[in-house]
């Protein structure tokens, strides 16, 4: 194979939508693609997605890739792919119904099952994450419980990138940096806790064998090679949670970098070389082997200001909404936002939290309400870092990754109410890019991920932290609001 020719794919299986691209080995684009599907909501608390959906937009994305001269080049594939999920499958691999995704919080009665037959403090002592109704495990729960004629027909739960592995290759797998949404996964070791599984009668066989990131977990077949227009034979690795790919891809390899995401969800996820948890926080395994990611995921990321967009300015570009915001002095004159639309989880974890603009009178406009959005998706973000700092986390420079990122104003803003250096990589796709290092140091391209990643990630932009105490009263006022309404949130 030339070396000019050489290329690796990667998928992004995300909350509204796969995206495809294709990179050279120097991490440059070739070629990429989006293909869209919406989320069911049918009762409150239920956010759910069809898995078929899923396949059928990457085999959409994948054909459009393949038109690239370069896919005769192609070296492997890696995935990554929204958290949270439980793809039910058959013993023929066939999908048994709607996959409750990461935003999805029926499943709290069973929070407290798992909880009083396992104990809450057994559970993140096992896992360091508590049980919430979001995470992987309480679903399996609430459909044996209430759909139990699905449930016994059920043979596998897969995570979404897996399922796409499945699909791709015909091999079941479970990444490392996806584990941690089942409690019933050792976090400290890395593998499944079958006394915990059978406690809860569940059989350990429902989980697949657990794999690191970078391992070939299979080759394209035949099959999805006419599905996608891939060529067959082509190696597939386990590829990993999205956050943790983005993290890799926004080049947060090293213990103490910390990664600043700015996709439909917000957060933080600061690099780990030592075992360290907060029931607070969450977290998981890095994608990078030896490591771990304390991380914070709040609601309201991108998708709080796509809302914004759709529901009162849907005529205006979100470059238009960032001139719009610069309009207004920080703290937005008094208007404060809180981005709980779908409730909210770290570090509050409630998932009946309500979004709630406070301070509008007849001096507000549409540029305010733009920018207290931001502002209050940036005051999620400095609560979870607050919380980091103090459960011992070192937090310097952000590196952010994610479309906020190509708001300046957005990022300054985030910059400012933090405290916090940040970094902008060179590529917003920051998410494909570090599952494309997956795949290339499972099939030998790089020595590993730190060094590819080192090689391949550059800054384009920095921001540093300037009118930070104008955000501090707004931030207080953020802080109490929750703390004044969240008995009214029912």
């Amino acid at each position: 194979m030339r070396p000019e020719t050489t290329a690796l794919i990667a998928l992004d299986v995300g909350t509204s939508a796969v995206k495809a691209a294709m990179f050279d080995v120097n991490g440059v684009i070739l070629a990429q693609t989006t293909e869209t599907y919406p989320l069911d909501t049918p009762k409150p608390g239920w956010v759910q997605q069809h898995p078929d959906r899923w396949w059928a937009a990457a085999c959409e994305a994948l054909k459009q890739l393949t038109l690239h001269p370069s896919t005769r080049g192609v070296a492997g594939i890696g995935i990554a792919g929204q958290s949270w999920s439980a793809v039910f499958i058959d013993k023929d691999g066939r999908v048994l119904t709607d996959c409750p995704i990461w935003m999805d919080t029926r499943a709290d009665d069973e929070c407290a099952e798992i909880d009083g037959i396992i104990g809450k403090d057994r559970l993140f002592e096992l896992c360091g994450n508590p049980t919430q109704p979001s995470y992987t495990l309480p679903k399996i729960m609430w459909l044996r419980n209430h759909h139990p004629d699905i449930f016994n027909r059920c043979s596998h739960v897969l995570q979404s990138n897996s399922f796409i592995a499945y699909r791709l290759t015909g091999a079941l797998s479970q990444d490392e940096s996806q584990g941690y949404g089942l409690q019933c996964f050792d976090m400290r070791k890395g593998y499944w806790d079958e006394d915990a599984l059978r406690a809860l009668g569940l059989s350990p066989s429902l989980l697949p064998p657990i794999s690191p990131c970078d391992s070939i977990i299979g080759s394209v077949t035949l099959e999805a090679s006419r599905a996608t227009g891939l060529p067959s034979g082509v190696p597939v690795v386990a590829g990993g949670l999205d956050a943790a790919c983005g993290t890799l891809g926004a080049g947060v390899v090293r213990p103490g970098q910390t990664q600043e995401q700015g996709g439909q969800a917000g957060g933080m996820s600061i690099c780990l070389d030592k075992y360290a948890s907060d029931p607070r926080l969450i977290l998981s395994r890095h994608v990078v082997p030896g490591l771990w990611l304390l991380q914070g995921g709040s609601v309201g990321g991108g998708g709080a200001l796509r809302w914004l967009r759709g529901t009162v300015c849907p005529e205006l570009s979100f470059e238009d909404m960032s001139e719009l915001a610069t309009a207004v002095t920080p703290g937005s004159d008094g208007l404060v936002f809180l981005p709980y639309l779908a409730g909210e989880r770290s570090p509050i974890w409630n998932p009946r939290a309500k979004g709630v603009f406070y301070g509008l009178d007849y001096g507000k406009t549409r540029a305010h309400m733009i920018r207290a959005c931001m502002e209050g998706v940036a005051f999620s973000l400095r609560h979870n870092l607050e919380v980091a700092s103090a459960a011992g986390a070192s937090v310097g420079e952000l590196s952010a990754m994610g479309g906020s990122a190509n708001s300046r104003v957005w990022t300054q803003i985030k910059a400012d109410v933090t405290g916090h250096e940040i970094a902008v990589p060179g590529t917003d796709e920051a998410t494909t890019l570090g599952a494309a290092i997956l795949a290339g140091v499972g099939v030998g391209l790089f020595p590993s991920e730190a060094e590819a990643a080192e090689r391949i990630v550059a800054v384009k932009r920095r921001h540093y932290p300037d009118s930070t105490s104008a955000y501090d009263a707004a931030y207080a006022q953020y802080r109490e609001l929750y703390d004044r309404l969240s008995g009214l949130m029912i």
